[in-house]
């Protein structure tokens, strides 16, 4: 990018910051930017959380909502027109009439919630009112944003070196094959292209075959490319390439370099420019159980991906200048999901396992000025706790409706069945997932559906029961109603 381009581009995201505080006079918003990894539940929680907010649900931890102070939350329209709405409604009769998960969403949505409240009290009485925006895109969009700060090299050689470790050599099998055949120093082919991009797509699906992998690999939109599907820009991949040797001008290797370069300026900083660099608060959500059960090498790649991600993120306290020239995101959640797939006494050792995860990036974030913050919680609480005996033993066990098709050893559930089970118990010091204090495999976590929602006399379903959501709207908004 040219210093001319580049200095257009920060005047024109200056300016659009400039229209947006003036706007903050007339009307107080905040834009909460919802990503999850693969899996972890990014969609339920953006649905639970508007439903909350709607229903007006008494939530204990947050405080604003246990004081009585919020009046009315309402769905309007949203700001931003080029964005697509969040189907909110369809995933909430999902949830709720069919019993089934929404399908995750592979592009970006949003989502406006108005809501009027009474101020706590002080010098600042009377009511307020506060405009959330809620932006949610998939993680593997914000994963991408590491490919800023690296060269093709450098980011081909990564990958290649991360494909031949044991845990994946399964998944890079066929890809390796192909590899061997290309040569970085050959002429530029398209052909060819198509053929390197086509393989290294196909491992990219295999590492997220696994329920149990962590697939942290950019680039992200190869598997949810869009209407970018088969342009130039999606069809570059990783070559095998000598140790320091330079690129030559109209090789193979200098054609995927090229198309690396027009990822990152056409699909990665327009992101970044336009939703990502505008977000005021974010949560991320992480599968850590299923990271855990895939043992100490899922967890070092899941503890790097998190790394990634803090630096991703432009953190620190927000003054003026900043909220002008350069908004930061001034806390950042981390979310450990499907708490409700073990027994409460094993939530706090969940959330310490993802501090742990966490702990080297959030010192650097929260030296910036930015708190970050991690929650154990079940966006939907689709079991209940329970206890069964074996042998001599009573063990804590959670009992809910595992989906059709799942299976535990050799029992095979029909999708209508209750079944109680015990999942397997965390260590009491964190470190000890590192050590392999869990066997890989040895936690068990089926599919849940979700739970059955009574209807009152009146014929008004039941609200979402959940697990520590309260806290985590409490630690991303709760300053923000006072």
């Amino acid at each position: 990018m040219s210093v001319l381009t580049n200095f257009a581009s920060r005047a024109g995201s200056a300016a659009h910051s400039l229209w947006e505080a003036s706007g903050q006079l007339v009307q107080p918003s905040l834009r909460l930017g919802v990503t999850g990894l693969a899996r972890s539940g990014k969609t339920v929680f953006t649905t639970a959380l508007v439903h909350h907010l709607t229903r007006g649900t008494n939530l204990p931890a947050f405080r604003a909502s246990a004081e009585g102070r919020i009046r009315r939350a309402y769905l309007v329209p949203q700001p931003d027109d080029a964005i697509p709405r969040f189907p909110y409604e369809e995933h909430m009769e999902t949830l709720t009439a069919d019993r089934r998960w929404p399908q995750s969403t592979n592009r970006i949505s949003e989502l406006r919630v108005d809501i009027a409240y009474e101020r706590k009290g002080g010098w600042r009485t009377g009511p307020g009112s506060l405009a959330l925006d809620i932006v949610d895109y998939p993680g593997e969009w914000l994963l991408d944003l590491a490919l800023l700060e690296v060269g093709y090299a450098e980011w081909s050689r990564q990958t290649v070196l991360q494909s031949r470790r044991p845990d994946r050599l399964d998944a890079a099998r066929e890809w390796h094959a192909a590899l061997a055949g290309f040569d970085p120093a050959g002429p530029a082919d398209e052909v060819l292209a198509s053929k390197a991009s086509e393989a290294f797509k196909s491992y990219l699906v295999a590492l997220r075959a696994d329920a149990e992998a962590v697939a942290t690999t950019p680039p992200g939109r190869f598997l949810m490319p869009g209407d970018l599907a088969g342009s130039p820009a999606l069809t570059f991949a990783p070559l095998d390439l000598p140790l320091d040797a330079p690129i030559a001008a109209g090789s193979f290797a200098a054609l995927m370099q090229r198309r690396f370069e027009a990822y990152k300026t056409h699909v990665v900083r327009p992101f970044f420019r336009d939703h990502f660099q505008r977000i005021d608060r974010q949560i991320v959500l992480v599968d850590v159980l299923a990271a855990i059960d895939a043992g100490p090498a899922a967890l070092a790649e899941l503890e790097e991906a998190l790394d990634q991600v803090l630096m991703a993120f432009r953190t620190g306290r927000n003054t003026l200048l900043s909220r002008l020239f350069s908004p930061r995101a001034d806390k950042v959640l981390f979310a450990a999901t499907k708490a409700d797939h073990i027994h409460h006494t094993d939530h706090d050792r969940l959330d310490a396992i993802l501090r742990l995860l966490v702990n080297r990036a959030a010192r650097r974030t929260e030296a910036a000025g930015a708190r970050v913050g991690t929650v154990a919680l079940a966006s939907v609480r689709a079991t209940r706790e329970t206890t069964i005996r074996e042998g001599r033993e009573t063990l804590r066990a959670v009992a809910g409706i595992p989906e059709a098709g799942e299976r535990i050893g050799g029992e095979r559930f029909d999708g209508e069945t209750e079944a109680a089970i015990f999942p397997g118990e965390l260590p009491e010091a964190a470190a000890a997932v590192f050590e392999g204090a869990v066997p890989p495999g040895s936690l068990r976590f089926p599919r849940f559906r979700p739970p059955r929602l009574p209807v009152d006399a009146a014929g008004r379903m039941a609200r979402m029961p959940h697990i520590r959501l309260d806290r985590a709207l409490e630690f991303l908004l709760g300053d923000r109603f006072t």
